[in-house]
C-alpha cells in the first residue's frame, strides 16, 4: 500500500512572546491576560504560506538536486498569495520540478492539508505534498494569540516507506464554524460551545471511526493520535469519544508554536514521525466542514529530515516587540517614507523567460573552463575563455555559501531595516549580490555562513502581485558545529 517515503516541516524562526501582545492590549481587552503564556510561531516580513511550504519541501526532499522522480505536487492552503494564479506552479519552479509534473493547489478548508496527503495517496505514483499557513487575525482577539504560522511537507510513494496508509476516512458537511469571505480579509468565528459540542464532538469521531474500520484496527490499537485545536483539551474529549488511550494524545505545540491552521494537521503528524518506531500506528485527524482522518502504520524506515518539527522549533528567536507584528502582518498603516515610493510593477515576460533564474536560482557553468556565473548569458565571464553558448544550467539553491562583503543600509527602504545585503560566495564557484534576511544589526559578519531561502522580494500593492526570489539567511546550523568543532 502507498505510504510517507519522506517528510519535513517548517516554523518560522521568530516567536512571538504571547505576554508581549497581552500586556500591549490590557487596556483594551484585560480578559486576554489568561492566554499571555507561550509564544506563537511569527513569520518574518518576506515569509508567507507558499515560502514556507517550499522550505518544508525542501526539508523532506533533502540537498540532492535530482527531483525528476516527482510526478506530481498538491499545494495546499486556505492562504495562498494567488486566487487565480497556480501557486503550486511557483512551488515547482522554486523546487525546480520537472515540468511534466501534474500540479493542483487544494484550500477551501482548515481540512484541506490532510485532504491533498489522502488525494495524493490515492492517486497512486511518486507526489509532493506541501502545506503552509499564514492567517492573519485582527488585533487584540483570542485568534492573534492562538494562531500560528508554518508548513509541512510529505513525498508520497507506491512503498510503505516511512509509515504506510493502512486506512482513510472523510465526513463532509457546511458545518460553519467560522468562514473568511473572497476579499482575503479576517476569519468570522461563531460561538465556541456551538463549534466544539456540535462540530467537533460530532463530525471528527465519525471520520475517526471510517478510517479505522478501512485499516481493520480498534481505536485502542493506536499508538499517537494528532488532533489540531485552539480549544483546550479538545484531543483528548475526541479520544475519549472513539476510546483512543489517554496516553495517545499527542501534545499540539500550542505553547511554542500555535495553531497553524490547515497546516497543523499535517506538523503534527510529521511531529509523530520523528518518534514512531517500527509498527507503531499514527492517527491523524483535522476538522472543518466535516473532518478528514489518516492512519499509518510506521516503518522505522525511510528519509528521514535533517531539521523536521523538533529542529524548526528548536531554531527560534523570541519577539517582544508586538508592533512589529503588527507591521509585518500588514495590520498597521505607518509612513514609509519617500524612498519607499516607487512602481513595483512586474514584467511578467521577463518573468516567465527567466523563469529558471528566478524562481529556482539557477545560473550556468561553462563546459568548457567550468567557470559557475550568475546570472546565466549568452557569453562566459571566464577571463581567459570568453566561450559563446557553452553554459548549461548550474542549480545554486542547495549550495553552501559564505558572505564575502556586506552592507547594513538605513537609508533605502526596508521593513526590517537596516537592509542588509551583500556578495555571497559559493562553494564550488559563482557569487551573487543578494539579500541578506532573519538578521538584526551586528548579525553579519565577513565569511558567515549562509543558505539560501526562497522569499519575498517585493509586494506590487497596487497591482496585488507578489514578487519571489531567493535570500541569503545565516546558516546557524553550520555555525553550530563551527563553535563545537572549537
Amino acid at each position: 500500500m502507498a505510504g510517507i517515503a519522506a517528510w519535513g516541516a517548517y516554523a518560522p524562526r521568530l516567536r512571538l512572546s504571547r505576554k508581549a501582545v497581552t500586556d500591549a492590549n490590557a487596556w483594551v481587552a484585560p480578559n486576554l491576560k489568561a492566554k499571555g503564556k507561550g509564544e506563537r510561531s511569527m513569520a518574518n516580513w518576506d515569509e508567507d504560506a507558499l515560502t514556507m511550504a517550499v522550505e518544508a519541501a525542501r526539508d523532506a526532499l533533502g540537498p540532492d538536486d535530482d527531483r525528476s522522480h516527482i510526478a506530481a505536487l498538491y499545494f495546499a492552503s486556505t492562504t495562498a498569495p494567488f486566487a487565480d494564479r497556480l501557486n503550486a506552479g511557483i512551488v515547482a519552479g522554486a523546487l525546480i520540478l520537472e515540468k511534466a509534473i501534474a500540479a493542483s493547489d487544494v484550500t477551501g478548508s482548515q481540512r484541506c492539508g490532510l485532504t491533498a496527503l489522502g488525494q495524493a495517496l490515492a492517486a497512486g505514483g511518486t507526489s509532493l505534498v506541501v502545506v503552509g499557513e499564514h492567517r492573519k487575525a485582527r488585533a487584540a482577539s483570542t485568534q492573534e494569540l492562538d494562531f500560528g504560522d508554518g508548513a509541512a511537507a510529505f513525498v508520497v510513494s507506491d512503498d510503505p516507506g516511512a509509515a504506510e496508509l493502512l486506512g482513510r476516512g472523510s465526513v463532509t458537511a457546511d458545518f460553519v464554524d467560522h468562514f473568511r469571505g473572497d476579499d482575503g480579509g479576517f476569519d468570522y468565528y461563531w460561538e465556541e460551545r456551538w463549534i466544539r459540542d456540535e462540530g467537533v464532538v460530532k463530525l471528527v469521531p465519525q471520520a475517526i471511526r471510517n478510517a479505522l474500520e478501512v485499516a481493520g484496527l480498534s481505536a485502542a490499537d493506536i499508538d499517537y493520535f494528532c488532533f489540531p485545536s485552539t480549544f483546550s483539551g479538545m484531543a483528548a474529549t475526541v479520544a475519549r469519544a472513539v476510546g483512543i488511550r489517554p496516553e495517545a494524545v499527542r501534545d499540539n505545540l500550542a505553547a511554542v508554536m500555535g495553531e497553524a491552521g490547515c497546516a497543523h494537521g499535517p506538523i503534527m503528524l510529521a511531529h509523530a514521525l520523528e518518534d514512531a518506531k517500527a509498527g507503531e500506528l499514527i492517527l491523524a485527524a483535522q476538522f472543518g466542514q466535516g473532518a478528514e482522518a489518516l492512519v499509518f502504520r510506521a516503518t522505522g524506515a525511510g528519509q528521514r529530515p535533517a531539521r523536521g518539527v523538533t529542529g524548526s522549533l528548536a531554531a527560534r528567536e523570541e519577539e517582544a516587540n508586538y508592533l512589529k507584528f503588527l507591521t509585518f502582518n500588514g495590520l498597521i498603516e505607518w509612513d514609509k517614507g519617500m524612498r519607499a515610493e516607487k512602481d513595483n510593477k512586474t514584467a511578467l515576460t521577463t518573468l516567465y523567460r527567466n523563469e529558471d533564474m528566478i524562481l529556482g536560482l539557477v545560473g550556468g557553468r561553462c563546459r568548457e573552463t567550468g567557470v559557475v556565473q550568475f546570472p546565466r548569458t549568452r557569453i562566459s565571464v571566464a577571463p581567459n575563455n570568453p566561450a559563446v553558448d557553452t553554459q548549461e544550467p548550474y542549480r545554486f539553491a542547495e549550495r553552501r555559501a559564505s558572505i564575502l562583503s556586506y552592507s547594513a543600509d538605513y537609508l533605502t527602504f526596508s521593513m526590517a531595516p537596516p537592509n542588509h545585503y551583500g556578495m555571497v560566495v559559493f562553494e564550488g564557484g559563482g557569487r551573487i549580490m543578494m539579500d541578506i534576511t532573519d538578521v538584526a544589526p551586528g548579525d553579519v559578519e565577513t565569511g558567515l555562513p549562509v543558505r539560501m531561502v526562497f522569499r519575498i522580494k517585493e509586494v506590487d500593492e497596487k497591482r496585488g502581485f507578489v514578487r519571489y526570489f531567493w535570500k541569503a539567511a545565516p546558516d546557524r546550523a553550520v555555525g553550530q558545529i563551527a563553535q563545537a568543532a572549537e
